[in-house]
């Protein structure tokens, strides 16, 4: 394969961000802010608009549905020098679908304008992502990191924001900042330049072949999954595990809080480890100790699971931009969005399934089956990445 993505050259110092990385750090916020504030006023509108829990779950599930198909479907036109467009494209749809919210009233309404947002952020992170390892190749792992921070940070915030407006305006106010905040964002994209649209044109001709038929891409998959079955475990199953083990509700916010700061402090230099050293050994590292993690979470008293947790979180910000560095990698220069798209799409999947099941298993059989199995089935994946790694190493300018 052709050299695309080279290990870095130097210190990371000696080469500040320009302004057009920043504004894509910032539109990757921009849209994790408003997807992180829709889950946090399910239950308001719930409660307002007389829904029951199955229907509120499937405006939920409707938004992962279309960011999967986004994500599988739509994700390759960026690497056909649309890049730039879908990023404008993805944005209108989100924020169309953030100011029906601010109207919508009945369950066909809501689902509709849940779709929308899922659509338009599904269309905007891969064309995002493949801007940023065409741009600088020679860092791309300290900046896929520090996308991964910034990220969090907005779906840290989102839901706070939501709140706090939801308590003092009412709960139309958050859709309507929302709306604002994703049209504003729409010119901000007029800010990054098109050069890399432009090469990424010139190419899309050549002969395309499916990305999963390759090993290392099938490597870094695996290692995906892993990494997604706790995450959908977490988000279904702590809360209802620490109030079973007696935590009071302000606890549980607070270490669900704690949860992303390592996320955020970490990522940019996991994705450079990544690049540095190669992600299969990254990873090989990080999710044995988060599968470590994810088992005691079905045996330890509250305070020690609370203990364990943060280390879970230094690990799973080493193992998240990890994982698009081994995509990135592992993609041809003509399928570098195709690839993130993939990636994306496997992982709202897993970890919709892992919550779905995880929830049930943890119902019937108690959290030591549940936890205990979720670590096993990691390391099986973790055992297939480097299995698959290993058939084709020699990718990029990286090894593993």
């Amino acid at each position: 394969m052709e050299d695309g993505i080279t290990p870095p050259e130097s210190d990371e110092r000696e080469h500040p961000l320009t302004r057009a990385m920043i504004l894509l750090f910032l539109l990757t916020a921009l849209m994790s802010l408003g997807y992180g504030s829709v889950f946090t006023l399910l239950a308001d509108i719930r409660d307002k608009f007389g829904f029951t829990d199955g229907q509120v779950g499937l405006i939920a599930f409707a938004g992962l549905f279309t960011g999967v198909l986004s994500q599988l479907f739509l994700a390759r036109y960026s690497d056909r020098g649309y890049a730039v467009v879908m990023m404008r494209v993805g944005i209108a749809t989100a924020a169309f679908g953030m100011l029906w919210m601010v109207f919508a009233t009945s369950l066909w309404q809501w689902i509709a304008a849940r779709l929308l947002l899922g659509l338009g952020s599904g269309m905007v992170g891969p064309a995002i992502r493949r801007v940023i390892i065409a741009r600088d190749p020679q860092r791309v792992g300290a900046n896929l990191g520090r996308q991964t921070a910034f990220d969090v940070a907005g779906f840290v915030l989102g839901p706070a924001l939501a709140a706090a407006l939801a308590q003092i305006f009412g709960l139309r106010a958050p859709f309507i900042v929302l709306t604002v905040v994703y049209v504003l964002a729409v010119f901000l994209v007029g800010k990054v330049t098109t050069a890399e649209d432009a090469a990424a044109s010139e190419i899309s001709t050549a002969k395309r072949f499916s990305l999963i038929r390759l090993p290392a891409m099938q490597s870094a998959l695996f290692a995906a999954i892993a990494f997604y079955l706790t995450i959908g475990m977490f988000e279904a199953l702590w809360s209802i595990l620490l109030r079973d083990q007696g935590a009071a509700t302000w606890l549980i916010g607070v270490t669900l809080s704690l949860f992303t700061i390592p996320m955020i402090v970490f990522a940019p230099k996991g994705g450079a480890l990544a690049q540095r050293i190669g992600p299969i050994r990254v990873v090989t590292v990080s999710i044995t100790v988060a599968a470590i993690a994810t088992c005691l979470y079905g045996f330890l008293p509250l305070w020690l699971l609370i203990v364990i947790s943060g280390i879970h979180a230094i690990a799973d910000a080493y193992t998240m931009p990890a994982n698009q560095v081994a995509v990135a990698v592992s993609s041809p220069p003509d399928q570098l969005a195709a690839g993130q798209g993939l990636l994306g799409a496997t992982g709202l999947a897993i970890a919709a399934a892992s919550a779905l099941i995880g929830s049930a298993v943890y119902d019937m059989y108690g959290r030591s089956s549940i936890f205990a199995g979720t670590a096993v089935l990691m390391m099986i994946c973790l055992v297939l990445a480097r299995w698959r790694w290993n058939a084709q190493p020699a990718l990029h300018g990286i090894t593993g």
